[in-house]
């Protein structure tokens, strides 16, 4: 599944409905076992999500949005496909989560590629699902220092925390992707599978169960004066770097 959202890929609610809907129709499909996600878009993965959908508008969309994230989040954690992220590019916060989210990260060896929840830059705080899926990656000294300082790490740096499984070079991303999706397919599905459930389940359960408060927290975060400065301040600087 390649992301094809020009110019960055950036999780808009017409993307990640899109994204669901592919999916489902993927796990739907006997024939699919696995999905490697990554990107069409040069140099980057995806920028994560669309500030745009988080900017000057109404509760109700911020409300539709925000399940619009949870939703792509839970298909794809809870996916009974062995799910490979192929990092060909940067991939900062919401971006960074769709590559935790998945089996198994390979990132392009190329020192200009970052990855990071680095929401703590934008005035923002990464809600604990995403914390918890990072936690069970990096570990929690690593996640709460990265966290805290809302760190972007180069390839190297994330490989050496384990943020990503190896790094190979661009002109090889799509060959070893599917070496290793054939790697992890080579076993039975139904142990796989289980295993997977038994690891995933505890963080799954939890936003299941806390979902609309998540929701509403989102809401009320987000429609605070200060946190849409800080958003308005941030899009300003993008179309400065931009012009």
């Amino acid at each position: 599944m390649k992301f094809k959202s020009p110019p960055v890929n950036s999780l808009s609610l017409d993307f990640l409905t899109e994204f669901c809907i592919s999916l489902e129709k993927l796990e739907n499909d006997r024939a699919c076992r696995g999905v490697i996600l990554t990107s069409a878009v040069p140099k980057i993965f995806s920028s994560g999500l669309d500030i745009t959908e988080m900017c000057g508008k109404s509760t109700e969309h911020y409300a539709e949005f925000w399940r619009a994230v949870q939703e792509m989040w839970l298909r794809l954690y809870s996916s009974n496909m062995v799910t490979v992220a192929a990092v060909n590019g940067s991939s900062p916060a919401g971006g960074c989560l769709i590559a935790l989210t998945c089996d198994y990260r390979i990132m392009a060896e190329n020192p200009k590629f970052s990855i990071g929840l680095n929401e703590a830059q934008l005035g923002i705080v990464a809600p604990f699902w995403f914390k918890d899926t990072f936690v069970n990656v990096v570990g929690h000294r690593v996640a709460e220092r990265s966290l805290q300082l809302g760190s972007l790490h180069s390839a190297p740096e994330a490989h050496r925390i384990g943020l990503v499984d190896e790094l190979v070079p661009e002109e090889k991303l799509k060959d070893r992707a599917t070496a290793v999706m054939q790697q992890w397919l080579a076993l039975p599905d139904h142990a796989r599978q289980l295993t997977k459930t038994m690891m995933r389940k505890a963080v799954l359960d939890r936003l299941v169960a806390h979902r609309e408060e998540d929701v509403q927290n989102f809401i009320s975060f987000i429609s605070k004066e200060s946190i849409q400065k800080s958003l308005r301040m941030y899009m300003e600087m993008l179309k400065k770097k931009k012009s």
